[in-house]
């Protein structure tokens, strides 16, 4: 059995992000190009073995959240959707992730977090980028930010 999550997020961001940034978030989300130097998660480390049959950690960066396709385990389609709007952007996407993803997608989320619009806020001063659920469960659970920390699933 995989262990994958439906990732769910809706988040409408304030109009301050830079030009640079747009770029790599849209990359991020699988609609454009490979920034040269990447900025918000900077490191995509994966264990490999080498020509010698020793494991080597290489740096290999992937879109997180860039799949546009059909889902392999929650059912429907995956896909991500970046639009102007007036006072900033908007981002909703739909993702499938494993666990041993959490860390690299938090950092986004995180990053994402901290430029999200103030009604995303909630009392605690978390803030709700999304909603998760384990792919054979039905109930879905919101995704929250608190203090630079994604509340993922245990």
């Amino acid at each position: 059995m995989a262990d994958i999550y439906e990732l769910s997020i809706a988040l409408d961001l304030r109009d301050e992000l830079s030009g640079e940034e747009i770029a790599e978030l849209r990359w991020h989300l699988g609609l454009g190009p490979r920034p040269v130097e990447l900025t918000v998660v900077r490191a995509f480390p994966v264990v490999v073995e080498d020509d010698r049959g020793e494991l080597v950690t290489e740096d290999d960066p992937a879109p997180l959240l860039g799949c546009h396709d059909t889902a392999s385990k929650a059912g429907g389609a995956l896909t991500s959707v970046l639009l102007r709007r007036e006072g900033g952007w908007t981002l909703t996407a739909r993702q499938e992730v494993h666990p041993d993803d959490f860390d690299r997608v938090g950092e986004l989320l995180t990053w994402l977090a901290a430029k999200a619009e103030g009604h995303h806020e909630r009392f605690d001063g978390s803030v709700r980028v999304g909603w998760t659920r384990f792919h054979e469960e039905d109930k879905t659970h919101p995704l929250t930010v608190c203090g630079g920390r994604v509340g993922w699933p245990s």
